[in-house]
């Protein structure tokens, strides 16, 4: 059986899917989003912990919705199942 990393974003808002993720690395204190953030920046935050040190982390800056930056996020990191 494999874990996840990333929980998937479908049926998710940000804040939901951003609260999640940063319950699953509270280790690695990630600031929960405030209606103001952005969600590009709160990505970037993500993309710079250690935990994805050595990831092909997508850049979120290339996206204009946090859904598909964030499918391509559980793409790069999750295990494949086959």
């Amino acid at each position: 059986m494999t874990v996840s990393l990333i929980y998937d974003p479908r049926y998710h808002t940000f804040d939901s899917w951003a609260c999640l993720m940063c319950e699953l690395y509270a280790a690695q204190q990630l600031e929960n989003p405030a209606v103001s953030t952005d969600w590009k920046s709160w990505a970037a935050g993500l993309k710079a912990i250690d935990v994805f040190a050595n990831e092909a982390i997508p850049e979120p800056y290339q996206y204009d919705d946090w859904q598909e930056w964030a499918m391509a996020l559980m793409g790069a990191v999750n295990p494949r199942t086959n």
